[in-house]
């Protein structure tokens, strides 16, 4: 008698070790969730949260503002921007997760970290924000040569800086405050609101979901991709997808939503303070110039990749011990 004919189920017992969970999950005569393929969740999460945000609350921020943004009242556009985060982002990621999984906080784990976490996450965070801003000069540097040298780049290019230009003068509008008061509701606005909604949606709900089909990695950088396309920034596009990759690492060996949504909180108020310290508008600015050299800005940004390579050791390292001294 064969192996095969000595165990008849022997081919059905292989699907569910291939992968994970959502394998368990179908396995279970008990439990009728996930409702939809963990790829078609996570795809519903894109469109659906896409579609609600930028076209359904650009229409209502049309209608009631009209077509003149620029000159609409600075703290009505915040909470309307505030008030689209937490309808078409926030409760669509929740809805979504309750409806298709049956347990939200199988999907939004808010498990609170130690302090050692936050800090090596955060010295992360520190060092990955001018290595970004480093290669957006390198970036922007060649992109300027190329176009001064070939007609369809310069083409490309001009479509970028209207698009880019559109980008800045929304944040400008949402950055500027005169007081004390109406800088707490930049930082709510700009930093916090953000932070929550598009972590719970990005790295909670979308990369939870393709982690039941694709391997961690690649489920973080898919997430991180439309992340980054999701900012209609095309200049500052491959950094995006960068801190989105970084979040998604974050969310995944941390095993909580709430490192991530720390890292974004602690990025976005940084920017606001920089550009309250500073006054440079080109903290908000993708069309960098500068009169650096550009052999002394690959250097910084090879140091600054080479300390980010270090802390991210440093991370895997603690979070392997630390599950070996659960064991």
């Amino acid at each position: 008698m064969s192996d095969l004919e000595e165990n008849p189920n022997q081919e059905e017992e292989k699907e569910p070790e291939e992968h994970n969970e959502y394998a368990e999950n179908r396995t279970s005569v008990h439990n009728v969730y996930p409702l939809l393929s963990p790829v078609a969740a996570a795809a519903l999460g894109l469109i659906g949260g896409f579609f609600l945000y930028q076209f359904v609350g650009g229409l209502l921020t049309l209608i009631i503002f009209g077509f003149d943004i620029e000159g609409a009242p600075a703290d009505s556009l915040r909470l309307m921007t505030m008030a689209g985060q937490i309808l078409f982002i926030l409760l669509p990621a929740l809805l979504f997760s309750k409806w298709i999984y049956g347990d939200v906080s199988d999907i939004i784990s808010l498990k609170v970290p130690n302090w050692v976490e936050l800090f090596i996450f955060s010295a992360g965070i520190l060092i990955l924000t001018p290595l970004l801003q480093t290669y957006m000069f390198i970036q922007n540097f060649l992109i300027e040569q190329l176009a001064s040298n070939y007609n369809f780049v310069n083409t490309i290019k001009s479509f970028f800086d209207s698009l880019n230009a559109l980008v800045e003068k929304t944040y400008g509008n949402l950055l500027k405050a005169d007081s004390i008061i109406e800088l707490l509701l930049v930082v709510l606005v700009i930093a916090a609101v953000p932070a929550v909604c598009e972590e719970v949606m990005f790295r909670g709900y979308i990369q939870k979901s393709l982690g039941f089909k694709l391997k961690p990695f690649w489920a973080a950088l898919v997430t991180a991709i439309f992340f980054g396309f999701y900012h209609f920034n095309p200049y500052g596009l491959l950094p995006l997808i960068c801190l989105g990759l970084y979040f998604g690492f974050a969310a995944y060996i941390s095993d909580s939503l709430v490192v991530p949504i720390f890292l974004h909180f602690l990025n976005n108020f940084s920017a606001v303070l920089l550009f309250y310290i500073i006054g440079d508008d080109q903290l908000v600015n993708s069309d960098i110039t500068g009169s650096e050299e550009l052999g002394s800005n690959i250097f910084l940004f090879v140091t600054l990749a080479i300390l980010f390579t270090i802390i991210i050791i440093v991370i895997k390292k603690y979070y392997l011990k630390f599950k070996t001294v659960q064991e």
